[in-house]
C-alpha cells in the first residue's frame, strides 16, 4: 500500500508533544542505559503466563519495563520494590491490564456505552474506571479499542462504538480523556492504548483473528478516522493488531506505525504489540524466525513487545549486527521513560494500599454505573406501552438461563471485575418490587458454547447443570408453567458473556440453544410477554419483532445491570439509547449499514434480495422511548458556507407525552457530487437531549465544514470539496427533514 498521501485540509490538530522537562529527564537516563537496558524497558512480561517464572530477577537486571496481569496492590508494591530498589538505574514498572468497561466496578460493555450517545457520560464511566485501576497500582488500560465494525459476527464488536467513524470518532476521544484526565500523575489517571491499529474490525466473514482486505477509500475514510481521533486527544499508547491488512501484518506494516501514525499524524507516544504478535509474524509467513520478527517490528515502529521475548532474546544482537539502528532502540525507549515519567512513576512509584480499599466499589462508583446502564438500554419494541410495568402487578415471571448469573450480568472483558458483589435481574427485581408481588423464577433453558472460550479458566461463564433430556424437558416445562401463572412474564435472553470478545465469532445471528424455543412457547401463553436481550451484538429476533410486544436491548448491564435494569422496566428510568449498529432481518445482510453507496439503482435499496429484504430490522440511530416526540421545523442559518467555516441546523423538539424522557437529534448530509460518489448519508452531527412531559425546545447543532472533507480515490488527498450538499435531521438515519446547503472553496468565496 501507498503511503498516505499528503492531506489536502487537515481536519484535527496534531497531538500534544512532551513536555521539555519530559523528555530532558528522559535522555538525561538514556545517557545512563546500556543496549541491555534499553531493550529491557522494551519488554513486558505477563504474569500469567509462562514468562512470569522467574521474573524477579529479570526485574532486579533491567530486563523487564512492563508488568501485564498484576492487581493485587501489595503484590505490585513486592514487584516494583525490585525495579525502583534493586535494578541498576531504579527504573519503575508500568503495569498493564484490559480495563475496558471498568475494573472492579463494571460499567456496561463499550458498545452499550456508545448506544448512550452521550460522550460526558462515556467519558465519566472511564474516568472512574481509570480511579479504581490506578487505586490498585494499573497505570496503564489496553482500551479504548475503536475498531469500526460493520460485522455482528465478529465477537470484539462488542468493545467498539459500532459502524460509524464520526460517532466513533467522538466516543474514542471522549474514552482517551476519561483514562487520562488533564494530569497523568493524578491518582485518578491511568495510560489510554488505543487499539487494534488498524482495520481489525473489518476481519473476512467477521472471523477473529483473519485477514482485512480494505480500500484505501474505505481505509482513510471509515476505518482510521476513530484512531486518529483517539490519537489527537492525546492517547499515550496505541496497540497494534493481530491480523495482516492488505497482506502485510499488523505488528510489521511501516505504513501504518511510521509512516501514518508518526509521520503523518504526528504521534509521540509508545507502540506496544497485542499479545504475542511480534512472534507470530512468523506463523503469519512474514518473518522467517524470531530474530526477523523482532527486527521487523522494531523497524516497523512497535516500541513495546507483550509477553513474547524476541525483543529481549534478540534485538541486542541484532543492533550489533546493524540489522537495527541504535537510533530505533533509543527513540523506542524513550518514548516508554516518558510514559514513565508523565505518570509520575520515578516520583512515586508504589500504592496506597489504604486508600485502594475506599476507591475500590465507592458508593460514588457504583451510582455511576447504575445510571450508566440505564442510559445506554435501547427500547426496540413497545406495543400498546406494555412497558413501564406497574410495581403492583400481582405475579410476575422472570425467565431466561441468565437472569441469576452475575458473570453473564457483567459481560466479557470483566477479568477484575468484582463478581461477587453483582447486582443479577433476578436480584434488581428483588429489590424493587413491593412484598405484595409474587416473583415467579427460574431457567427454563441452558446454553452453552459449541467450542470453549480462551478465557474460560479466568472468567468462565455458568456450566449447564441440566445432563439429561428429561431435565431440561422438564425445566422448560416449568418455565412454561410459571409464565402461565404470571400477570407478565419478562423473558431475559441473549448469549453468555464468553460468547462475545476475543476469539467468540459467530457463524449465525440466532439465540443459542433452546431460547427461540422457548420464547415461542412464552407467547403462544398467550401471557404479556417483556423480552429483554442481553448480548453485545446484534442477534437475529426477527420472530420476537413480529410477535413480541415489548423488547428492550439492555445489552451486558454490569456491576449493577440488575438494578439499572428494575429501574428500566418499572419506569424509575426511561429507555433513551440509540443502535450505533444496524440490526439484520438475517445474516444473510451482513455487512450491512446505513452509508452505502447510492449505485447504479438507489431506489428500492430493501428489494437487492429477490428472497428477501435487504433492509435492516432496525437501522442506525433507533431506539425508542416511554416518551413520544415530534421534530419539525428545520432550517439552517445560512445556504452558502465557505469551506472551513461552520453552519447552524436547527429543529423544533416537543415532548408530546406525559412523562420526561430524552431523544437524540442526528444530523446527517450527503455530497451530491464531486470526485468521488459519496455514501447516501453520513452521520455529522448529534445532541442527546432530555425534555420534560410537554417541554418544547429550539435545538441546535453545528455542522463544521471541516467535518465534510474527505480522502478522494480520484486526487489520493483528503479536502472539502466545494459544491451541493443534503441534510436531514431527525432521530434515526431514516430522518426525513430536510434542507439544501452549498459550499464554496476559500478562493470561490474572495472572487464574489
Amino acid at each position: 500500500m501507498p503511503s498516505l498521501p499528503a492531506q489536502g485540509l487537515s481536519t484535527q490538530k496534531a497531538p500534544p508533544a512532551p513536555p521539555a522537562a519530559a523528555i530532558a529527564f528522559a535522555n538525561k537516563l538514556l545517557a545512563k542505559m546500556t543496549l541491555e537496558e534499553k531493550v529491557g524497558q522494551m519488554s513486558q512480561v505477563a504474569m500469567n503466563s509462562d514468562g512470569g517464572t522467574g521474573v524477579e530477577q529479570q526485574i532486579a537486571e533491567g530486563k523487564v519495563g512492563s508488568l501485564l496481569f498484576v492487581t493485587d496492590p501489595v503484590e505490585l508494591n513486592r514487584l516494583q520494590k525490585i525495579a525502583v530498589e534493586q535494578s541498576r538505574l531504579h527504573i519503575p514498572l508500568i503495569v498493564g491490564f484490559d480495563v475496558i468497561h471498568g475494573f472492579r466496578t463494571i460499567f456496561p460493555v463499550p458498545l452499550a456505552m456508545a448506544s448512550s450517545w452521550n460522550p460526558a457520560l462515556i467519558e465519566r464511566a472511564q474516568s472512574l474506571a481509570a480511579r479504581e485501576a490506578r487505586a490498585v497500582g494499573v497505570d496503564w488500560a489496553f482500551a479504548p479499542m475503536v475498531d469500526i465494525a460493520r460485522d455482528p459476527r465478529w465477537g470484539r464488536i462488542m468493545e467498539g462504538a459500532g459502524e460509524d467513524p464520526f460517532l466513533g470518532s467522538k466516543i474514542a476521544a471522549a474514552q482517551v480523556r476519561g483514562f487520562q484526565g488533564t494530569d497523568l500523575a493524578s491518582n485518578d489517571s491511568i495510560i489510554a492504548c488505543v487499539k487494534h491499529f488498524g482495520g481489525y474490525g473489518a476481519a473476512v466473514g467477521g472471523r477473529d483473528y483473519d485477514s482485512s482486505d480494505i480500500s484505501d477509500n474505505q481505509l482513510y475514510n471509515v476505518y482510521l478516522p476513530a484512531y486518529h481521533a483517539a490519537v489527537d486527544a492525546g492517547a499515550g499508547s496505541v496497540m497494534s493488531a493481530y491480523m495482516d491488512l492488505n497482506s502485510v501484518p499488523a505488528t510489521g506494516n511501516k505504513f501504518l506505525l511510521t509512516d501514518t501514525l508518526r509521520t503523518q499524524w504526528k504521534f509521540p507516544g509508545f507502540v506496544v504489540s497485542d499479545w504475542d504478535s511480534i512472534k507470530s509474524l512468523t506463523t503469519h509467513g512474514f518473518s522467517s524466525d524470531d530474530e526477523d520478527a523482532a527486527v521487523r517490528a522494531v523497524n516497523a515502529g512497535v516500541d513495546m513487545e507483550m509477553t513474547s521475548h524476541t525483543y529481549r532474546d534478540h534485538l541486542a544482537q541484532a543492533v550489533r549486527e546493524h540489522k537495527v539502528s541504535l537510533t530505533t532502540i533509543d527513540n523506542a525507549t524513550r518514548r516508554i521513560l516518558i510514559a514513565k515519567y508523565d505518570l509520575g512513576l520515578f516520583k512515586n512509584p508504589y500504592v496506597d494500599v489504604d486508600r485502594s480499599r475506599t476507591v475500590i466499589g465507592s458508593p460514588e462508583i457504583r451510582t455511576e454505573a447504575r445510571h450508566t446502564a440505564t442510559q445506554t438500554a435501547i427500547l426496540l419494541k413497545n406495543d400498546n406501552n406494555l412497558l413501564p410495568l406497574k410495581k403492583d402487578v400481582r405475579t410476575l415471571a422472570l425467565i431466561g438461563p441468565m437472569i441469576d448469573s452475575k458473570p453473564d450480568t457483567l459481560g466479557s472483558w470483566s477479568l477484575a471485575g468484582d463478581v461477587k458483589s453483582t447486582v443479577t435481574l433476578l436480584d434488581g427485581l428483588q429489590h424493587a418490587l413491593p412484598s405484595t408481588t409474587k416473583l415467579l423464577s427460574t431457567k427454563g433453558v441452558e446454553i452453552e458454547r459449541v467450542q470453549p472460550s480462551i478465557f474460560d479458566s479466568q472468567f468462565p461463564s455458568p456450566k449447564p447443570q441440566l445432563t439429561t433430556e428429561a431435565e431440561r424437558k422438564k425445566e422448560f416445562d416449568h418455565a412454561i408453567d410459571l409464565v402461565r401463572s404470571s400477570d407478565v412474564a419478562v423473558l431475559a435472553l441473549g448469549e453468555a458473556q464468553n460468547m462475545n470478545g476475543e476469539r467468540a465469532s459467530r457463524s449465525t445471528l440466532v439465540l443459542p440453544g433452546e431460547q427461540e424455543k422457548l420464547l415461542e412457547a412464552a407467547v403462544a401463553t398467550g401471557k404479556p410477554i417483556v423480552l429483554l436481550l442481553m448480548t453485545g451484538r446484534p442477534l437475529n429476533i426477527t420472530w420476537a419483532s413480529q410477535h413480541v410486544p415489548a423488547i428492550l436491548n439492555i445489552w451486558y448491564p454490569g456491576s449493577e445491570g440488575g438494578n439499572a435494569v428494575a429501574d428500566l422496566l418499572f419506569g424509575e428510568a426511561n429507555p433513551g439509547g440509540k443502535l450505533t449498529v444496524s440490526w439484520p432481518v438475517d445474516v444473510g445482510q451482513v455487512p450491512i449499514f446505513y452509508a452505502r453507496q447510492l449505485t447504479q439503482i438507489p431506489d428500492h435499496p430493501e428489494t437487492r434480495y429477490w428472497d428477501g429484504t435487504s433492509a435492516p430490522l432496525y437501522p442506525f440511530g433507533f431506539g425508542l422511548s416511554y416518551s413520544t416526540f415530534s421534530i419539525t421545523g428545520l432550517t439552517l442559518d445560512k445556504p452558502d458556507v465557505v469551506a472551513g467555516a461552520s453552519l447552524t441546523a436547527s429543529v423544533d423538539v416537543e415532548n408530546t407525552s406525559d412523562r420526561e424522557g430524552s431523544d437524540i437529534i442526528q444530523l446527517y448530509t450527503h455530497q451530491r457530487a464531486g470526485s468521488a460518489s459519496r455514501p447516501v448519508r453520513e452521520l455529522k452531527g448529534f445532541q442527546r437531549i432530555v425534555l420534560k412531559a410537554h417541554e418544547h425546545r429550539r435545538v441546535q447543532i453545528l455542522l463544521d465544514t471541516k467535518d465534510l472533507a474527505f480522502w478522494s480515490p480520484q486526487t489520493k488527498t483528503q479536502a472539502i470539496e466545494p459544491g451541493s450538499f443534503d441534510l436531514w435531521m431527525g432521530d434515526s438515519s431514516e430522518a426525513t427533514l430536510h434542507q439544501q446547503f452549498r459550499v464554496s472553496s476559500n478562493t470561490h468565496a474572495a472572487n464574489r
